[in-house]
């Protein structure tokens, strides 16, 4: 049975969880807890690639300025730095545990280039690198005797100091209470370690290209520990999702830009790019999204047109292949049509603070990837530096973890789950009423582009959903869609709080009563 105590415990099996593992388990006993399935999670939808300074004539210095520069200004020079110069050796490791990469005409690897980068530098599985990553990451940690793989767990909350036998207030982080799905019970899981990898928040809005399950587990349940949360303001909207009623959150990637793809006005056929941003399909996304938002709120649109059928069909198909082949069973051949496109939420770049060794404000606890907020993507995340922060952080944690392990205490005696007191719901309608809810309001007032009032008016709304979960949730046996909840009003509350500290407009966060940016940049952080 994995109930019980291993060395480290690890929350999210994706790109930062797995990478993470991996680099402990030649000397730890690590179990990884997957909400869902194994593959579940954000890394396996990445279509993109990773980025990395591999071309000639690139430069560390270069990668570091556009990160920069697309971040507006409020990234962490000492991050930057430390991931642009760790990602060439990221990329070794992979192609070494046999993620097949494109390989180039001359150079080893076929190099892609998206918007807001100088060169080519983003290596790359066809259109679905998280895929490969998430596969070969997945077969090697299945290799391994050191490694226990569970799925269907939901992590519910950090076990810290308060839940010992004796309490003992040191906030200290020694595992983590989950529900497991398939007997319907909570367990206890403890270690000395315990590391966040549980992804984003994409959920808490109504269009989103992230899985189902990134409600922000990690962040709120960081949040509740006592973690400082920051810039939770900067949500990243990709540009281009599928406009398909049938089909939700199915990405066009970047890339399709990269290779030539222009944005259009459906009907009029207007190439609208160029009059937006002098650098046109290849601006930085925030700049592209604000575009396409603007565009559909002038003209009453549902949508406008991403075309690329300017190019031989044989390009397309060779550089497309998993794009093509779905659109072309909904009836859309891209070698001949445009794909209507739509901004979703996508990627977000705020979270649990973390310093270069991934550890959190409390002992025994590290965050890695997208739960993190760890100076890496400033106000704007630069196209495919996110697989790359997972794969530098995850092993950066297990690096400390393992040159610390010493200092790191052994667990004591944890209470088990006490469900004494409560009872089965019987109105479950109520979660799902609000779940929708919160995901609806989000979108209208907390979206692409913003104002106080409206931000205001989902404060008011997060606060009286927020009794009604805790009564709830003080009253009835905890569920998935419970926990889940649970975490999605935290996360809401956290953004707009966020989103009302800022008195500017930068990067993602752009509001129509702070236009101007102010001179120097500063993180939002939140002290629980």
């Amino acid at each position: 049975m994995a109930e019980g105590r291993h060395d480290v415990i690890i929350i999210g099996s994706g790109a930062a969880g797995l990478t993470a593992a991996l680099n402990l388990a030649d000397r730890f006993r690590v179990l990884v807890l997957a909400k869902g399935g194994l593959s579940d999670g954000s890394t396996a939808w990445a279509q993109g690639g990773i980025a990395a300074v591999l071309e000639p004539g690139d430069t560390f210095a270069s990668h570091i300025e556009d990160t920069m520069v697309a971040g507006a200004g409020l990234n962490d020079r000492a991050t930057v730095e430390f991931v642009v110069g760790n990602a060439p050796a990221a990329i070794e490791r992979l192609a070494r545990l046999g993620v097949p990469f494109n390989p180039g005409e001359s150079e080893r690897w076929h190099l892609t280039r998206e918007g807001g980068h100088s060169h080519r530098r983003i290596v790359h599985v066809d259109d679905a690198t998280g895929w490969a990553v998430q596969q070969a990451l997945e077969k090697a940690a299945h290799a391994n005797p050191n490694i226990t793989l569970l799925p269907d767990m939901a992590a519910i909350d950090l076990i810290t100091g308060r839940h010992g036998e004796r309490y003992s207030g040191d906030g200290h982080v020694w595992g983590v209470y989950a529900f497991n799905r398939k007997s319907g019970h909570v367990e206890a899981f403890t270690g000395r370690a315990t590391i966040l990898a549980t992804g984003g928040a994409g959920r808490t809005y109504l269009y989103s290209t992230a899985p189902r399950g990134a409600t922000g587990d990690g962040i709120a349940m960081a949040w509740r520990a006592g973690c400082r949360v920051s810039n939770m303001e900067f949500m990243q909207f990709h540009p281009t999702c599928l406009y398909n009623l049938e089909v939700k959150n199915f990405l066009i990637t970047e890339a399709m830009r990269g290779e030539g793809g222009e944005l259009k006005i459906p009907g009029t056929g207007h190439r609208f790019m160029p009059d937006f941003d002098p650098r046109a399909e290849l601006a930085p996304r925030d700049v592209v999204a604000r575009a396409i938002d603007h565009e559909i709120k002038r003209l009453g649109l549902d949508h406008v047109d991403l075309d690329i059928s300017h190019k031989p069909a044989d390009f397309i198909i060779h550089h497309f292949p998993t794009i093509h082949a779905r659109l072309l069973e909904l009836g859309i051949d891209i070698t001949t049509q445009p794909i209507p496109v739509v901004p979703a939420q996508h990627y977000t770049c705020g979270g649990v603070v973390v310093d270069l060794d991934g550890r959190t404000d409390l002992p025994g606890l590290y965050a890695a990837g997208e739960v993190t907020q760890s100076g890496l993507h400033g106000a704007n995340r630069l196209a495919s530096n996110s697989l790359l922060e997972c794969f530098v952080f995850g092993e950066a944690a297990a690096r400390h973890i393992g040159a610390h392990w010493d200092t790191l205490p052994e667990p004591p005696a944890i209470r088990a789950w006490d469900e004494s007191r409560v009872s089965d719901s019987d109105e479950e309608v109520i979660v799902q009423h609000n779940w929708k809810e919160i995901r609806r309001f989000m979108w209208d007032y907390v979206g692409i582009v913003r104002t106080t009032k409206r931000l205001e008016r989902a404060q008011h709304r997060i606060a009286l959903l927020r009794q009604e979960v805790a009564d709830y949730y003080g009253n009835f046996r905890v569920t998935p869609d419970l926990i889940e909840l649970r975490n999605l009003v935290e996360v809401a509350d956290l953004i707009v709080r966020s989103a009302l500290h800022r008195k500017e407009s930068r990067g993602l966060h752009y509001t129509l009563d702070y236009p101007a940016m102010l001179p120097v940049a500063a993180d939002t952080v939140l002290t629980p």
